[in-house]
């Protein structure tokens, strides 16, 4: 299932797809498999959660309690109820602010009189709207000393600021809508030691978080596995080729070098082994000796299973316990081929690590020791949880240099590690992620490697020039704390050209919102931060197509800055309606004033005069407006039958969105136009055309064994061509030609597979550059096909 995001996807003309069952049992075999078989105890525990919430699903489907694709996907729950929502944007029937009792309200609890089991929720929210408990709201309003972790948590405190505002008629009329859900939600917040602050700085998870990460540092299996080898069986191998050399006669057998310094070999290709054989007398004492080694191998080997290597089948090792063994009942049963086995054995032995007892062997054992006995990621994790845990865990770090800062002589003894020891870069880069700094600070830091991980930290920017146009201080504080909640809300799967809930649909933020001021100051900060987020997704990652959930803070900036525009989200092509709403012919003509005769329409062969020309809405079906002859075009210039023709296929919904995106440059058009950045980013364009290239260039020549990955490589550097031809769009032509001048020769620098696959496109592009017609030869690249692509590797 793709991103769920889009609000305008649904069901075909011909073969109306549904949410799909198939997909949730799917989801349940993965959870049920890694519940199985994972062998991390954390990610068991994770999945069998995640098991439980898919059953939840698949049960209200088979039943009907679950309309998945409505708005409203739960009976007698209003679209403002914060759903529980898994991948895919499947809910799951359950409410985030209801629930088992949480720790806040156990101890609220204990203050109030007795009441009988089931009816505790009621009792804390019945409290709160008594004159002591409002009158404990209004306490925390002014302190600002609470939280809002899902949106319902500030409905009361809404309406406790509304009443000291005089507004009893608005307050009560909330509480009266709100009042069928007392008994069943949290809509109260979370009391806290410290008040709300309101920053310009944004981080990328709270300190909460980075413990819980810290919390699941593991030792990897591999290195438990080589300490495994070197603290247990490496001395038992010793002790082996130590026993074995008392029964030498003569010198120890060893392996000479020759002259280049490197061992000598017979023509077989075995080593030459020169010195005494063994097994041939053993001293006195040697058979206990021997049979207590072997005793303490099977005692540690039922302790100790991490490593296969001593128990495998022709390992020296093995073989050296094996004729141990049989050196203790009869050495005389050992023939002289096997004889020269251990003799081989013990020089090759020698060759690589000394004999024991050797200056050699000694400083190899004591170096890989230390490294064996060396502090791990887990022993390191505990000082940084150490220190974290007295910290306030829903915030940033205004500063790592005290979080990270190598052990101190008081840690040293604590936790018995050295003093000065610094923190692996790995458990470092974890509390980086809770680092409160300028949006650019994290991008710089690669904290924000993404413009997916930029979504996850906007909200917060956001939060910071909506509040900007509430002048009361305690609504401004109430204001952002349930904005930031609201944008914690997974989205819904949506059907039927739907949209998903907005932020003023809430009754108690829609009870406020006439206390926002709309004037200059505040639209001229949301344009400016606006402008800001929309540079830096762009310059930032200027092959990333940008992501549902940053298309929809960038929508509610552009709403906050007064500007109407037509940002359209990524449609799934899994739940495609086969229609587009007014939105994407509105964003397709925006386009086509900005782009009608460029080298973009010739790449792409658009008929932006068309479009512009477009003037034909009206409802749908589902009753949201739509361009039937914009719908079309997009069909014929996918070569699909816009009336359905084939019937349903992702493949051929995927042709079809993907003409959608390359008339709307998916955004790129408006934003750069509404915003002035054609103007502001033409230095940087040719950088990021380039960029564009050589990430098409490395992703298509990474080796990629499953199919799938193969079509999500093919959709994303598609994506990115597609931003290159926008930036060489915004060109002159001299710069155009200094870009494909520089790409032949960056193409010419890869592998000679990849440049006769990939050939066709960039021709393509210079016949478009020139302003011919792209030949037979050339090939316009796009991603979606319902043929094997052209660019598909061999495997």
């Amino acid at each position: 299932m793709n991103n769920p995001d889009e609000a305008d996807a649904g069901a075909t003309t011909v073969t109306p797809p549904s949410a799909n069952p198939g997909y949730v049992l799917g989801q349940l075999a993965r959870a049920l498999t890694t519940n199985q078989t994972h062998p991390d105890p954390a990610t068991r525990e994770r999945a069998a959660r995640k098991i439980d919430s898919w059953i939840q699903v698949f049960q209200g489907m088979l039943s009907g309690a679950l309309r998945i694709g409505s708005r409203t996907p739960v009976a007698a729950t209003p679209a403002w109820a914060t759903l529980e929502v898994v991948k895919g944007g499947f809910a799951t029937g359950s409410l985030l602010a209801e629930g088992p009792l949480q720790p806040h309200e156990v101890a609220l609890l204990r203050e109030l009189p007795t009441m009988s089991a089931g009816t505790e929720r009621a009792a804390i929210n019945s409290y709160y709207i008594s004159e002591p408990g409002f009158a404990a709201l209004q306490e925390l309003l002014a302190s600002g000393r609470y939280r809002v972790n899902v949106p319902e948590e500030g409905a009361l405190l809404v309406i406790a600021w509304l009443a000291r505002q005089n507004r009893v008629e608005e307050a009560q009329a909330l509480l009266e809508l709100l009042g069928p859900f007392l008994s069943r939600l949290r809509l109260y917040p979370v009391p806290a030691e410290r008040p709300i602050e309101i920053s310009t700085n944004v981080f990328r998870q709270d300190v909460g978080q980075t413990m819980a990460a810290l919390q699941a540092v593991v030792l990897r299996r591999s290195v438990a596995r080589e300490r495994e080898a070197i603290l247990v069986w490496a001395p038992l191998y010793d002790r082996t080729v130590a026993l074995f050399t008392e029964t030498v006669e003569g010198e120890a057998p060893s392996v000479p070098l020759g002259t280049d310094g490197s061992p000598q070999r017979r023509p077989s290709g075995h080593y030459v082994v020169e010195g005494g054989w063994p097994c041939q007398f053993y001293p006195a004492g040697w058979a206990d000796r021997a049979q207590a080694l072997l005793d303490d191998y099977q005692r540690q080997r039922g302790t100790h299973q991490l490593s296969a290597k001593p128990e495998r089948q022709g390992e020296a090792f093995a073989l050296l316990r094996a004729y141990l063994a049989r050196c203790i009942n009869n050495p005389r049963q050992l023939s002289g081929r096997e004889v020269g086995q251990i003799r081989a054995l013990l020089a090759a032995f020698a060759l690589r690590r000394g004999m024991p007892g050797s200056l050699r062997h000694e400083a190899l054992r004591q170096m890989q020791t230390r490294r064996a006995t060396a502090p791990t990621a887990v022993d390191l994790a505990q000082v940084l949880l150490h220190r974290l845990a007295s910290l306030p865990q829903d915030g940033g770090l205004e500063s790592l240099d005290e979080v990270v800062s190598p052990i101190t002589t008081e840690e040293a003894s604590a936790f018995k590690l050295a003093e000065g020891q610094f923190f692996s870069p790995n458990l470092v880069h974890k509390v980086e992620r809770s680092l409160a700094a300028p949006v650019q600070v994290l991008i710089e830091r690669k904290i924000i490697p993404s413009s997916e991980a930029l979504a996850r930290v906007v909200p917060q920017i956001s939060a910071h020039a909506r509040v900007a146009s509430v002048a009361d201080p305690d609504l401004r504080r109430l204001y952002s704390a349930l904005y930031t909640a609201f944008r914690r809300r997974r989205s819904l799967l949506l059907l039927n050209l739907q949209h998903q809930v907005k932020f003023d649909e809430l009754p108690w933020v829609a009870a406020v919102e006439t206390y926002r001021t709309r004037d200059q100051r505040a639209k001229q900060l949301a344009y400016d931060v606006l402008r800001q987020v929309v540079s830096l997704a762009i310059t930032t990652f200027p092959q990333q197509i940008l992501p549902n959930t940053l298309l929809r803070e960038i929508r509610a900036l552009a709403e906050s800055a007064g500007l109407a525009l037509p940002i359209v989200d990524e449609v799934a092509a899994d739940i495609f309606m086969g229609e587009f709403s007014e939105k994407y012919l509105r964003a397709a003509q925006w386009a086509g004033r900005l782009l009608n005769g460029s080298l973009y329409e010739r790449y792409y062969g658009l008929p932006y005069i068309d479009v512009l020309q477009i003037n034909d809405v009206t409802a749908s079906r589902y009753g949201t407006p739509t361009s039937a002859a914009f719908i079309r075009l997009c069909h014929e210039l996918a070569g699909a039958n816009s009336s359905g023709g084939r019937g349903f296929s992702v493949a051929r919904n995927g042709t079809i969105i993907e003409q959608e995106q390359i008339l709307t440059t998916h955004n790129l058009a408006v934003l750069f136009d509404a915003l002035g950045l054609h103007d502001s980013l033409r230095p940087q364009l040719a950088d990021m055309a380039r960029h564009c290239f050589a990430w098409v260039c490395t992703e298509h020549q990474i080796r990629r064994g499953a199919w799938k990955s193969n079509l999500r490589m093919l959709k994303n550097t598609a994506y990115a061509w597609r931003h290159m031809v926008f930036f060489l769009a915004l060109l002159p032509d001299d710069q155009v030609t200094a870009f494909l001048g520089w790409a032949e020769q960056h193409l010419a620098a890869q592998s000679a597979a990849f440049q006769d696959r990939f050939r066709p496109a960039l021709d393509g592009l210079a016949y478009a550059a020139a302003g011919d017609t792209i030949e037979l030869s050339a090939r316009r690249f796009i991603g979606w096909t319902t043929e094997r692509h052209w660019l598909m590797p061999e495997n």
